[in-house]
């Protein structure tokens, strides 16, 4: 977290303008297109990889769709995670996110200024709600969305945890690519010790079309979606960080 408030305090001068800027931009899609506002929230988050030492390698760019209209379903480690990955994507997406972490301030900016949606973890009735809505974007507007099927993160680091197959209904129902997101190593922006330069990777794999899983339950979708993702975290580990991951694995397997 040290890292996470020294970018805090060296921005604060520059907050004076970024969040009322990002605030008026959110309320007024009319005046802003959502790449616009895609954009600014870029801008944003490169003084803050400047300030924050942090680093962001992106491969596997090409497997992207061409046309827009999927989902990206990634693992999750911390609060850059979505920083890195919206740095490495070009086109607007949305984030779908945990309603609770949502209203810290620039997390809610963010939020609203790339037409997120706010999730209740616990509330069954509006998480159905919210995968309808993103269900008929992604059939009506063509919308990308970024979805972490974890649920949250703790300390697991590069481990990835289960993926809930009810996070992938609304990119079946909509018939939509399902682009599997493996991060590595983003737990090191925010979370660990010292101040030191962090390089943290993006890797968007393959997708999976309709037509590839449309016979598939969601709960395969997930489990198909999982392993892809921590066998990329696997081949591009070494070292220390690497031998960490395998240890964790083998734990997971004795219990």
């Amino acid at each position: 977290m040290l890292r996470f408030y020294y970018v805090i305090i060296l921005n604060l001068w520059r907050a004076f303008y970024m969040l009322p800027m990002m605030r008026y931009k959110a309320n007024r899609p009319a005046k802003y297109t959502l790449q616009e506002r895609y954009d600014f929230a870029k801008w944003v988050m490169h003084h803050m990889q400047r300030t924050g030492r942090i680093t962001t390698k992106a491969y596997g760019v090409e497997n992207l769709p061409k046309k827009n209209g999927y989902v990206m379903y990634s693992n999750h480690q911390g609060k850059y995670d979505a920083l890195g990955i919206v740095d490495m994507h070009e086109r607007p997406c949305s984030i779908v996110m945990d309603e609770a972490r949502s209203h810290v301030m620039l997390t809610a900016q963010f939020i609203d200024l790339l037409e997120s949606k706010r999730l209740v973890l616990d509330d069954m009735k509006q998480g159905l709600k919210i995968m309808k809505e993103i269900t008929r974007e992604l059939r009506e507007d063509n919308k990308n969305f970024l979805i972490f099927p974890e649920g949250g993160y703790t300390d697991n680091h590069n481990m990835v945890c289960e993926f809930k197959g009810g996070s992938f209904k609304c990119a079946q129902r909509a018939k939509a690519p399902i682009v599997p997101v493996a991060i590595v190593n983003s737990w090191k922006a925010f979370e660990s010790k010292g101040l030191g330069p962090v390089e943290t990777q993006v890797h968007f794999l393959p997708p999976l079309y309709y037509e590839e899983y449309k016979d598939m339950k969601t709960n395969e979708i997930a489990d198909t979606v999982q392993k892809r993702i921590q066998q990329t975290i696997l081949d591009n580990l070494t070292g220390k960080d690497l031998e960490v991951l395998q240890k964790q694995l083998a734990e997971r397997e004795d219990t």
